[in-house]
Parts: C-alpha cells; structure tokens; sequence
C-alpha cells in the first residue's frame, strides 16, 4: 500500500473514532455571538488575553494541538495565515485543549518543544482546564473560530474548518477562512459563516 493512502485511511479511522473519553462539547458559540475574554498561558510562559491586543481587528482561534495528524497537516497553512492576515489585524490564536492524561504528547512541555520545532510565529496557549474549548464549543482539532472586532466587542463571524482539503494543500479548492477574511476586510458579508470541522475529536478529562 502506498504510504499516501495509507496516511489517509489512519485519517479516515481518526475521524470515525468515538469513546467516552471523546464527549461532544455542549453549547458553545453560534456565528453572531459575542466572545468573551480568556486568559491562557503561552509556550512562552506569558499569560496571553484577547483584550490585550488592541490594535487587532479581529483573531483567527484555532484550535489545535501537538498530536492529531489533522492538526500536523494544517500547522504550515496556519503559518501562512498568520503571515498573511496578522499584519491586516487578524493574528492566529493557536490553542491546545487535550487533556494531557488522555493525551501526553499535549503536555505544555511538549507545546513548546513543537512551537519550537515549527517556529510558530503566533502564540500557542493552553487550555488546561478546557474552560475556553467549551464556551467556544470546539469538537475538534482544528476548529476555527473567526473573531471581528465590533466597538469593544468580539463578533464570532464564522466557525469551521480552515479550507476544503485537510490531506493536501495543493487540492484545496475552496479556502473557508482566507474567502472570510477577505470579506471583513473590505467591508463585505462573509458568504459562507460556518462548514463542518474535519479533525480529530478533543480529548476531554474525564470527570467521572
């Protein structure tokens, strides 16, 4: 078997798999909802909050993490995102969620030998208690939620997945975000608000 359909059949098994470790995130966020403020430590040990960033527009949050194949294959689009939108007023908020017990390869320490490894050029914080996955409603990694400032407010403009082809760049025919923020920015409704995110399911503590 040859190692492209081989890597997309672990994707497909990955997107299929559910336990009871791997509960839905109830609620969350709809497009058009206000985004509260959060406040979650990055690699770099300094406590990083939206409001702090008053000369953003908006943020691209993703959520994301250090072990899921979906995750890995989207790091060097979120990399060209950030190069792209955060000198426009739309920085990446990376954000990892799992659960480290279920999980150790999402230990912080694991965050930042990756954030290093990658030379990520946006901050990547951690969720620890999961608090900010759950308001937000995040299933999987990646999941997108695209933020616009309105006045003090932060307008959820649009959720989902970052384009149409998580197995290769090269195929990507629609690119959700990107057609998103080029909308913001010249005014413009964005045409599509929401599409399904493709990835593998959060790792949720177990609180039984």
């Amino acid at each position: 078997m040859r190692k492209p359909y081989y890597f997309l059949l672990i994707l497909s098994v990955l997107t299929l798999l559910g336990t009871s470790a791997y509960r839905t995130a109830e609620g969350g966020y709809q497009v058009g909802d206000t985004a509260t403020d959060f406040k979650l430590k990055n690699v770099n040990g300094q406590m990083v909050s939206l409001r702090d960033q008053k000369e953003a527009k908006g943020f691209i949050v993703t959520f994301t993490c250090n072990t899921c194949p979906y995750s890995k294959l989207y790091e060097d689009r979120l990399v060209q995102l950030h190069q792209k939108y955060a000198p426009k007023g739309y920085p990446v908020i990376a954000i990892n969620p799992n659960d480290v017990t279920i999980s150790p390869g999402d230990s912080y320490a694991q965050m930042q030998k990756r954030a290093k490894d990658k030379n990520f050029p946006f901050v990547y914080l951690h969720d620890e208690t999961q608090e900010v996955a759950k308001r937000y409603g995040a299933t999987r990694t990646p999941h997108i939620y695209l933020l616009t400032r309105n006045g003090q407010d932060l307008k959820v403009s649009y959720i989902g997945a970052i384009d149409d082809n998580s197995g290769d760049p090269e195929k990507v025919q629609k690119r959700y975000v990107e057609t998103a923020l080029d909308h913001l920015l010249t005014g413009k409704p964005v045409p599509q608000t929401s599409t399904k995110a493709i990835g593998c399911t959060i790792k949720w503590r177990n609180n039984s």
